[in-house]
């Protein structure tokens, strides 16, 4: 059986990430900075809950050691996520893209590095890192895409990041599937819920990437439709 963990999977695009992988048959873990909305959540679903704050390094490996004593992990989907301050580059400082770091580029290489040893001994190891379509250079540069108008710097900075990170990790570990993808402007709390896509929808590519086989794709950048431009 397939052990997935699953970061900021209390509600949003994570809750349902992990309703459709149980679904799918995986023995999966409820990754929650707050430990009770985290057992709510784990109850509903039927699952594990985890607790684990990415941006503090003692939960995080105190999470790792408790999975391992579990009997290890196959997939991590590196799902929490921060949007901060939307200030435009005037407005924004060093402290506004710092925050949105810590969580969104800080976060998945804390929780990936204490993960590694784990997923290395897996049979059909797998990453997938939420990115966002913002991290596009090639979209948000062109003027005729919707990515164009977003004015803030912090946040499509920090998954711009996260691509990289994706893309180095997966030349790293041959081994390993790496993947970022982008599911699209959900109604989320990150967003207030003005995303025009339901959970349902956005989660649709997480689910994918998460069940790809050792011959499947690896360093790429993908929403529901295919590759995307970086």
């Amino acid at each position: 059986m397939t052990t997935t963990l699953i970061t900021g999977a209390n509600k949003g695009l994570g809750f349902e990430t992990a309703r459709r992988l149980v679904e799918a048959g995986h023995t999966v873990y409820v990754g929650s900075r707050d430990a009770e909305r985290g057992r709510q959540a784990a109850e509903r679903l039927g699952t594990r809950m985890i607790h684990i704050d990415v941006t503090d390094g003692a939960s995080v490996a105190a999470a790792a050691k408790a999975v391992e004593s579990d009997g290890g992990l196959d997939v991590l989907i590196n799902n929490a996520g921060v949007e901060g301050t939307v200030v435009g580059a005037e407005e924004t400082t060093a402290d506004t893209v710092r925050q949105a770091f810590e969580t969104n580029v800080y976060g998945p290489v804390r929780v990936t590095h204490a993960f590694l040893p784990l997923l290395r001994r897996s049979a059909a190891p797998v990453v997938v890192n939420v990115s966002s379509g913002l991290a596009s250079l090639t979209r948000v540069s062109s003027p005729d895409t919707p990515a164009h108008a977003y004015p803030g710097v912090a946040y499509p900075a920090s998954k711009t990041a996260l691509n990289m990170i994706t893309v180095q990790y997966a030349k790293a570990f041959p081994g390993i599937r790496i993947n970022a993808v982008e599911p699209g402007f959900t109604a989320t709390d990150l967003n207030g819920h003005r995303g025009i896509q339901t959970v349902e929808e956005g989660a649709e590519i997480i689910v994918r990437m998460a069940q790809v086989g050792p011959d499947g794709p690896t360093g790429g950048y993908f929403d529901i439709l295919g590759p995307l431009p970086w």
